[in-house]
């Protein structure tokens, strides 16, 4: 939770204002191609060696050579897979070693996640976490450096950041593999049983497909703009960047809750229990705070996108608005998508997510030619507004959740309550730090006298959470 946004807002964006839109939104458009393939990485295997490795801690020995060297030739097919789409799309030259770079990033930081997945497995949960900051601490310092030395800084390229993100999580794999040999004593050997990692990705593959239409609706936005708005392509996947890089830190907030779910929704379900009490709290707490925090984007985005981004202005905050509009439909999806996983229901899940491709994709073709990335963020808030819909909707009748409609009327008035007092907040005679900390202590009152939240019911979750 700290060294993240340590290094989205003191490395990411500083490297963002340093070499400007045009380089950054081609390094952004290849990340975001390398992110929609990602899953060729896994398939499964860090879940299974994990679980694996927890109920037989004494098969490390044999299952760790196996799993490494199916990974290897995993990240192969990945580089290969990727890199051909790549050319496809049009990348040539210096655009192509960019994108050999991203995806050697990639391939890194998914072995760094396995090597991880061993050291968890062994129960060794403290020194999993920090390793969980190993690579990240080196780039913040490795970074850091470069864009302070004032020989380093006022020449600063892109191709740097790719080449120190290489080496940092190259070290980063090199520091886990050392400390995973000493408490396990694993060799650096490879064998490859070809019918074990079948059966895995067989077992596997509704998941990954899930994942991976998950990623194309999610994270095609970049690759788009920057292929298909011409001459201005790359400068407006940079404007993209400034904005997806708030919403991928307000994310953390709602895949926490995802992730501590998970285990409890499957546990409920499976011992016949009601989890509609639960469902109610993770909204009640999620929706209140992302709409407090999307109305925020929307009514201050000018002076927001004015103190993080040089040279920022209207048209930049307002692409920035649009993506942070969705953070309330992100936050009702990783609540209610949770609940269909821990049920079991891929196939249901998978479908909804072919959906948002088709809309994502249908919109952002049209749209992104028309209005560039402005476009884009118009079809993200479409795209995932339609997808929380259909979570809710199938959700409620698979599971069968009951129909409340006095707790919809009750966000909803919430909603259009803090709209009017974002608006009135604006209208004060004051500077916007201060309109901002008004607008923020008036929703979290709010919070309260809509009765969302309560400290009994917060430590009921926890409770529930160590349970499970």
């Amino acid at each position: 939770m700290l060294v993240k946004p340590a290094w989205v807002f003191l490395i990411d964006r500083t490297v963002q204002n340093r070499v400007g839109h045009a380089a950054y939104g081609t390094y952004q458009a290849l990340f975001n191609l390398g992110v929609i393939f990602q899953i060729i990485l896994d398939f499964g295997l860090i879940n299974y060696n994990s679980r694996t490795i927890a109920r037989q801690p004494d098969q490390i020995k044999t299952i760790f050579p196996a799993m490494l060297s199916a990974r290897l030739v995993l990240i192969i097919l990945y580089t290969i897979l990727t890199c051909g789409v790549g050319f496809a799309m049009g990348y040539r030259g210096w655009q192509i070693y960019m994108l050999a770079g991203v995806l050697m990033i990639q391939s890194l930081n998914t072995m760094m996640q396995f090597i991880r997945s061993n050291v968890s497995g062994l129960h060794k949960f403290k020194t999993d976490g920090i390793l969980s900051i190993t690579d990240r601490f080196l780039m913040i310092l490795v970074c850091g450096f470069l864009l302070i030395y004032p020989a380093t800084a006022n020449n600063f390229r892109i191709e740097w950041f790719i080449l120190a993100q290489i080496a940092c999580y190259g070290a980063a794999v090199v520091i886990a593999f050392l400390v995973l040999r000493r408490i396990s004593h694993v060799k650096l050997s490879f064998t490859f049983h070809l019918p074990t990692v079948y059966g895995i990705i067989k077992e596997s593959f509704p998941y990954a497909m899930l994942i991976f239409l998950m990623s194309v609706y999610t994270r095609s936005d970049a690759t788009l703009i920057e292929r298909l708005c011409g001459p201005d392509g790359k400068e407006q996947a940079g404007i993209y960047a400034e904005g997806y890089r708030l919403l991928d830190i307000a994310n953390q907030f709602g895949l926490m809750f995802a992730t501590m779910l998970l285990p409890l929704f499957g546990r409920m379900l499976s011992e016949k229990q009601s989890v509609q009490p639960i469902v109610k709290l993770c909204v009640n707490i999620l929706l209140p705070v992302s709409l407090m925090i999307a109305a925020a984007s929307i009514f201050f985005g000018v002076p927001i996108m004015h103190l993080l981004y040089k040279n920022a202005g209207a048209y930049d905050a307002k692409v920035f608005a649009w993506y942070m509009a969705s953070f309330p439909a992100f936050c009702i999806i990783y609540v209610y998508s949770t609940l269909l996983t821990a049920n079991g229901d891929l196939k249901l899940l998978s479908k909804i997510a072919l959906i948002g491709v088709i809309i994502n994709l249908g919109l952002n073709f049209y749209m992104i030619p028309h209005m560039q990335a402005l476009g884009a963020g118009i079809t993200a808030f479409i795209t995932q507004m339609t997808v929380a819909v259909l979570y809710i909707i199938f959700a409620g009748k698979t599971i069968q959740l009951p129909k409340n409609l006095k707790w919809i009327s009750a966000h909803t008035g919430y909603t259009l309550i803090i709209a009017c007092a974002g608006y009135a907040a604006t209208m004060l005679p004051f500077n916007w730090f201060a309109q901002v900390g008004i607008f923020g202590t008036v929703c979290l009152v709010l919070i309260f006298v809509f009765r969302f939240v309560s400290v009994g019911a917060i430590r009921q979750l926890a409770e529930k959470r160590n349970k499970s």
